[in-house]
């Protein structure tokens, strides 16, 4: 069972808890100071998308909503579909200046719009990415670290593509994060509930 099951009924799941999405705005001071994890500047929040004139109208409001709110900040956004038919609204900080505080605060400005319209099961989940920088190379800013927060369960954890492309996850490097952080995140306790997403577009 993934992730994506949650959203075609085949699991049930507690409510969400979307107060605890800004968590990540005070971890990722503690990753960035103690662990060498920085924020990459994305973001992205994941969504069954419906193929109705009324969907489609809350998802204009919902990128009106962003750019204003990142306007001051220069934060962008963007949309695509993956190849399961959930669609990506992307979150972009200005190169060079990340901002967890600004990608969150639209991340959360999605996710209220589409729980206002009445659509609020179809969230899947947010995404931060973040770079690994003691796995920095000449070429990288270093390994992507992505902290997935589940709507459905209200808790976040770790998922550590390995390097080399293919669909092969670090493990250990994820159990390892979630000792580091127990404290700055609800983490998601059932390890089985650690569902990965691969092809990740940030």
């Amino acid at each position: 069972m993934g992730l994506r099951d949650i959203l075609t009924g085949r699991s049930q799941v507690k409510g969400p808890a979307p107060d605890r999405l800004f968590a990540i705005t005070t971890a990722y001071i503690t990753l960035e100071s103690e662990h060498d994890v920085a924020p990459a500047g994305k973001a992205a929040i994941v969504f069954q998308a419906l193929a109705t004139s009324d969907f489609e109208s809350t998802l204009k409001d919902m990128e009106e909503v962003v750019r204003a709110t990142g306007g001051d900040s220069g934060t962008s956004v963007a949309t695509q579909d993956d190849k399961y038919g959930y669609r990506w609204m992307i979150l972009s900080n200005p190169q060079g200046a990340p901002s967890v505080e600004d990608l969150a605060v639209g991340i959360n400005a999605v996710s209220s719009s589409i729980e206002t319209a009445g659509y609020g099961e179809r969230l899947l989940c947010a995404v931060f990415a973040f770079q690994d920088k003691a796995q920095a190379s000449a070429k990288t800013g270093g390994a992507p670290i992505y902290f997935i927060y589940n709507y459905k369960r209200g808790y976040w954890y770790p998922f550590v593509p390995e390097a080399g492309g293919g669909e092969q996850r670090s493990t250990e490097r994820e159990l390892q994060l979630k000792a580091q952080m127990a404290g700055e995140l609800p983490t998601e306790p059932e390890l089985e509930r650690w569902f990965p997403l691969w092809g990740i577009p940030i």
